[in-house]
């Protein structure tokens, strides 16, 4: 086969080219520290990048729910403490009942159960980020009206949970009716009647203001009643909120695996890379110099 000079020039503009393409490349990989700028660079290591994205993006949401879920279990779990402050205040008036001998002691005392049972029934329509966290599915409307009659009807199926895992999620939410009517439904105690914690408090009050003694002593019982189910609901609080904690250690670990994995996957080493940039370089350098003895001859040159 005859070689012209024509060959030798576009052979030689062909490898120059591929030699300036694979410098730019790794130019390219030491901007942006990745091994790959589009899909057709590497499909393999792009695909893997993909799911790993993916994964770390759900594992992101699930840490966003996490913490939103943690958020409305406090705010939860604040608020049944407050109500248990609540009992606890007046089991102690109660017991004090007996050295009260004044009426003035005795409407002293009622006053300051009204305004416990004012206290109780706002605590009933708490409210997380604009949501009423005892009314189940909803969230929109407050759970008592401001003589704590039930307001809504709420079935122990509203359940309100978070999605924390691939295949894991937690209830978040206290049923009014579990809480404020010992374990029932709002239904059974009917939408427009108080519950019994405000009952109770209800017929408390009566009796302070009828001076009857022995009615005073004898809801004793119904206050400790009162408090063991908000024991009960704030230990049901605090063992979701202990779960949560576990969850949310674990994600951390599984983001700081799936980061290195993507890291590992898509970064370059940057020592390697910049050693085949120079080799490259000098590569790249060789063949300017070795086209330009090749371009050197003219016309002028052959016809000698």
């Amino acid at each position: 086969m005859r070689i012209t000079n024509n060959m030798l020039i576009n052979n030689m503009i062909k490898y120059i080219g591929n030699n300036l393409t694979r410098m730019d490349k790794l130019q390219a990989q030491l901007a942006t520290g990745k091994k790959i700028q589009v899909p057709s660079d590497d499909p393999v290591v792009a695909a893997r990048a993909l799911k790993l994205r993916t994964d770390v993006a759900e594992i992101q949401q699930y840490q966003r729910n996490l913490k939103d879920a943690r958020s409305w279990l406090e705010i939860t779990e604040t608020t049944l403490s407050d109500i248990g402050d609540i009992f606890q205040r007046v089991r102690e008036l109660i017991v004090g009942s007996d050295s009260i001998e004044s009426p003035e002691d005795l409407q002293a005392t009622k006053n300051e159960l009204i305004q416990l049972r004012t206290q109780l029934i706002n605590l009933g329509n708490a409210a997380y980020a604009g949501r009423y966290i005892f009314t189940g599915f909803k969230t929109d409307q407050k759970l008592l009206d401001e003589n704590g009659n039930f307001l809504v009807e709420v079935y122990n199926s509203e359940q309100i949970s978070y999605q924390i895992g691939l295949a894991d999620s937690i209830n978040v939410n206290v049923l009014g009716g579990d809480l404020f009517n010992n374990g029932a439904d709002i239904t059974d105690a009917e939408v427009g009647n108080p519950g019994k914690f405000i009952q109770d408090m209800n017929d408390l009050i009566e009796a302070f203001d009828n001076a009857d003694y022995e009615a005073i002593r004898n809801m004793t019982q119904n206050f400790s009643d009162n408090l063991d189910t908000v024991l009960r609901v704030r230990a049901d609080v605090g063992a979701r909120i202990n779960r949560l904690e576990l969850t949310m250690n674990r994600m951390l670990n599984d983001i700081t695996n799936f980061t290195r994995l993507m890291s590992e996957n898509e970064d370059v080493d940057m020592t390697e890379t910049i050693m085949n940039l120079k080799n490259e370089e000098n590569v790249y350098r060789a063949s300017l110099a070795g086209g330009a003895r090749i371009i050197m001859p003219s016309l002028v040159d052959f016809l000698r």
